[in-house]
């Protein structure tokens, strides 16, 4: 399976259009997380994407909530949260927010307790979307601990992350696990099917 994968895009409708002509090279899109700026222009963004004519995966990053994702997608892309999803016969599963807990009030965060809980529930074998990467890897030193622990137990396949945007592009391994920040360009990804 050949998926477009990006992160932060941060309301760039011009770079969204570019996604959407490109969207057509792949079988399954991911967007995880940072589809807004500080809780703004989430629902336009979406409306952008929403011409994407291919199963859409969604992860809530730090600037918008779960909840305001899910309202704003409705039933046209899948937004996963601390749970799963098979598409196309492969299994996602999606962690949004911001891990560790960010020092601005605005945003949406877990702390790593929180992280843990929700990443327990993650299939082996799944495509990791976190929006923070894992500490120590493609971070800065601001990933998370959690889901650094969650890559060596689960072994996903790949791990699909963003959030720490100096680091865009950048790729690294944890045990042999690819662990890759996104950015908003947009990376084409093949994936086995189950």
């Amino acid at each position: 399976m050949r998926c477009l994968a990006f992160s932060d895009l941060h309301r760039d409708l011009r770079r969204a259009a570019e996604l959407v002509e490109l969207s057509g090279q792949a079988d399954v899109v991911l967007g995880v997380g940072d589809f807004a700026s500080v809780h703004s222009g989430l629902e336009e963004t979406m409306q952008a994407l929403s011409a994407v004519e291919r199963p859409f995966v969604a992860v809530p990053g730090n600037n918008e909530t779960e909840e305001a994702l899910r309202a704003v997608c409705g039933d046209w892309a899948t937004v996963l949260h601390g749970e799963s999803a098979e598409v196309e016969g492969v299994t996602f599963f999606g962690l949004g927010a911001g891990v560790p807990t960010t020092p601005w009030d605005w945003s949406f965060d877990l702390t790593e307790g929180e992280a843990e809980q929700m990443l327990a529930s993650c299939p082996e074998g799944a495509v990791l979307l976190s929006h923070s990467p894992p500490k120590g890897h493609v971070d800065k030193g601001l990933g998370s601990v959690a889901v650094l622990r969650a890559i060596e137990a689960r072994r996903p396949q790949v791990v699909l992350c963003g959030h720490i945007h100096e680091l865009w592009g950048q790729e690294s391994a944890v045990e042999g696990i690819p662990v890759v920040n996104l950015g908003p360009q947009g990376r084409l990804v093949e994936f086995v099917q189950s």
